[in-house]
């Protein structure tokens, strides 16, 4: 599991970061917009959609002068539009002979200009005509599509795993509620669990020196855990204790919100990226758009890495249940319940399809 972690660690990072550096390359045969003035617009653009909407920038740690701009003479929606689709089409009109660094930077300007342009649409206009248009404007990429009746399996299988009389979802919710961490213990099983995740990340993974993070805990807000990135290697990292947080939970959002999720990915984009290439493009981290499904998915895939096969439910059992007086001897049960009910997460994506569209 760790080697297989190091190799896919180093290629990661060869594919994002491994390129060699070129000065501004040309963005059209007469010169007219180079890829550092093209970055720089679509910073721009980005900041100015924040400005429409507060939700969309998740991070910035550019310019000030920039932001700054962008608050003083906000253009409208279809202004926004209009400049991210001419940018776009200039970038792809481009020579394909800039180097490999060169076709980084302009695929992924350009990717991120047509999600942005179609989320200025969409704010202008009436939205999106369905979900899978959503996810594919805004995202690029096509969720598959699951028949509800497809999950009736699984909850034949947690069914046979939790017998009894009563309707199933409050069976599961009796059975998960003696894995919920007492409020008073929630701090320690959490920094335990952070520190567990960075530990079995910096051997494969060569973090800024000055790296840290700040741990909060808040109310109502409708995510369950966020990393807020600050900037200079630094996140606020949020858990949301309105919901009940089970034990299940510490490794994963350690992992996911932190090492190596969110955190490192966003430490790692700024010290190579942005301080070392001077790619200006990734000192902003528009959150309705094709960075956030690279973000979400390599932060969801941390946690095997951290924690390949049983390594994680061998840590629970012998740190994180004792630090929140659970009963460690339940914990092959509980596995095996979240593994089947992870299953079940797909159904999201149907629920969230039938609600786009008014079923």
């Amino acid at each position: 599991g760790r080697k297989f972690m190091n190799r896919i660690t180093i290629n990661i990072l060869a594919t994002l970061a491994g390129l060699v550096f070129s000065p501004a390359i040309s963005a059209d045969g007469d010169g007219s917009v180079s890829l550092d003035e093209a970055a720089e617009r679509y910073v721009r653009l980005v900041l100015a959609m924040g400005e429409h909407d507060a939700s969309y920038v998740d991070a910035y740690y550019g310019p000030a002068r920039w932001r700054e701009d962008a608050a003083a003479a906000t253009p409208d929606l279809e202004t926004i539009s209009g400049r991210a689709r001419a940018l776009q089409e200039s970038l792809q009109d481009t020579s394909a002979d800039c180097g490999s660094d060169g076709y980084l930077r302009r695929s992924y300007l350009a990717i991120q200009l047509g999600s942005l342009a179609a989320y200025a649409d969409s704010k202008a206009g009436d939205g999106f005509e369905s979900f899978d248009a959503e996810a594919l404007a805004l995202y690029d990429t096509q969720p598959p599509v699951r028949e509800l009746s497809g999950f009736d399996g699984i909850l034949a299988q947690l069914d046979e795993l939790l017998p009894g009389e009563e309707p199933l979802h409050e069976r599961v919710s009796q059975f998960t509620r003696q894995y919920e961490i007492p409020p008073d213990r929630l701090d320690a099983v959490f920094k335990n669990a952070i520190e567990a995740c960075r530990e079995r990340t910096l051997p494969y993974i060569a973090l800024p020196a000055n790296e840290d993070f700040v741990l909060e805990y808040v109310t109502d807000v409708p995510w369950g855990a966020y990393n807020w990135y600050q900037g200079n290697a630094h996140s606020l990292i949020q858990v949301n204790t309105s919901f009940p947080l089970f034990i299940d939970r510490a490794i994963d959002l350690g992992c996911h919100e932190g090492y190596p999720g969110h955190h490192v990915y966003n430490a790692l984009l700024e010290e190579e990226f942005v301080n070392q290439r001077g790619w200006m493009e990734f000192s902003v981290y528009a959150l309705f758009s094709p960075q956030s499904l690279i973000a979400e998915g390599t932060a969801n895939y941390g946690v095997d890495l951290a924690f390949p096969g049983d390594e994680k439910l061998e840590y629970e059992k012998s740190h994180l249940y004792p630090l929140a007086g659970l009963d460690p001897s339940t914990a092959e049960q509980y596995r095996q319940f979240r593994e089947i009910s992870a299953e079940l997460t797909y159904a999201r994506n149907e629920v969230a399809r039938l609600f786009a569209v008014g079923e």
